[in-house]
C-alpha cells in the first residue's frame, strides 16, 4: 500500500512538472510569435508587398529619404519638415529655425496623377491641422495649393477648434473640408495611426478612413456645383469649382506637428 501512495504521488508530482514545462513553453511560443508579428509590421512599413507590385502600386516613400517629394511651387524639399523614424514629419512653427521657417511650404509629390487609390497612414499632434490635398494646379496667380485642390482634413478633433466650426462638421478628421462631413466620424485620438484611402475614378471621389467609407461624391455634379458655390472657395478662386483633371498630391504645412507615412499610390 505505501508503495502503491508513493507510486501516485511521484505520478502526480511528475504530471505537474510537465504542465508546468507546457505551460511555459506555450508561453514561450507565443511571445516568439507576437514578436514576429510585431517584427513583420515593423518591416511592412514604407515598402510594398509582392501582391501591390503585381497589381501596380508605386511606392511614394522610402522612410529614409524626401525623394520624390518638394515644396509646393518649388524645386527642393522645404526645411520645415523632416524624415524621422521613418515618416515625413512637418515641424511645429514654434519649434522652428530661422532658416527653416524662411523655406517652409506645403510639400507635393513630383508627379500629376488622374485616375487613382492613394494610400497613407497619419498622426497628429494635441490640437494639431493638417491636410491631404490632390488634384492640386501650380499656377502663377495662387500661392497655395488650396486655391486648386480639394483637401481630406486631418485634426485632433477634441482639441483643434476648427472641429466646432463649418456645418455639421465637415472640417473634422476625413471630412472634404468645409464641403462634405465624414460619416462615420471615426477618427482615432491623437498620436495613433490612421489609415487613409482616396481613390479618384472617372471623377468619382471616395475618401475611406481606417477602412471605412466616411464620403463619397462626384466631380462636375449639380451637388458639386451648387456645394461649392455656397462654401468659402469661390472667394478664393472663382474657378476653384472645376478641378482639374490631373494634379498633384500634397500634404499641408499648417503649423503644427504632423506625421505621414506608408504612401503609396496605384493608378487606375
Amino acid at each position: 500500500m505505501k508503495k502503491n501512495k508513493i507510486g501516485v504521488v511521484l505520478i502526480a508530482s511528475a504530471m505537474v512538472i510537465i504542465n508546468s514545462c507546457n505551460t511555459k513553453t506555450e508561453s514561450m511560443v507565443n511571445e516568439v510569435k507576437e514578436e514576429k508579428s510585431e517584427m513583420a509590421t515593423s518591416s511592412s512599413v514604407n515598402s510594398l508587398t509582392d501582391s501591390e507590385k503585381a497589381e501596380g502600386w508605386q511606392l511614394m516613400f522610402d522612410g529614409k529619404t524626401s525623394k520624390g517629394w518638394r515644396g509646393f511651387k518649388m524645386d527642393v524639399f522645404p526645411s520645415n519638415w523632416e524624415v524621422v523614424d521613418g515618416t515625413l514629419h512637418m515641424i511645429k512653427n514654434t519649434d522652428q529655425t530661422e532658416e527653416q521657417q524662411s523655406n517652409k511650404a506645403d510639400i507635393i509629390f513630383d508627379k500629376q496623377f488622374e485616375n487613382f487609390v492613394f494610400k497613407l497612414e497619419w498622426k497628429i499632434s494635441e490640437g494639431g491641422n493638417s491636410g491631404i490635398f490632390y488634384l492640386g494646379q501650380e499656377l502663377d496667380e495662387f500661392k497655395k495649393i488650396y486655391h486648386t485642390a480639394p483637401e481630406m482634413q486631418v485634426l485632433d478633433n477634441d482639441k483643434h477648434p476648427d472641429a466646432k466650426n463649418g456645418k455639421d462638421g465637415n472640417r473634422k478628421a476625413g471630412s472634404l473640408y468645409d464641403l462634405i462631413s465624414a460619416k462615420p466620424q471615426n477618427a482615432k485620438a491623437v498620436g495613433e495611426w490612421n489609415q487613409v484611402e482616396i481613390t479618384i475614378n472617372n471623377r468619382e471621389v471616395t475618401h475611406k478612413q481606417n477602412g471605412v467609407i466616411v464620403l463619397t461624391y462626384k466631380i462636375d455634379s449639380p451637388e458639386w456645383k451648387e456645394l461649392v458655390a455656397k462654401s468659402k472657395f469661390p472667394k478664393l478662386n472663382p474657378n476653384w469649382v472645376n478641378l482639374a483633371a490631373k494634379g498633384y498630391v500634397g500634404l499641408q504645412d499648417h503649423g503644427d506637428d504632423v506625421w505621414f507615412r506608408n504612401l503609396k499610390i496605384k493608378e487606375l
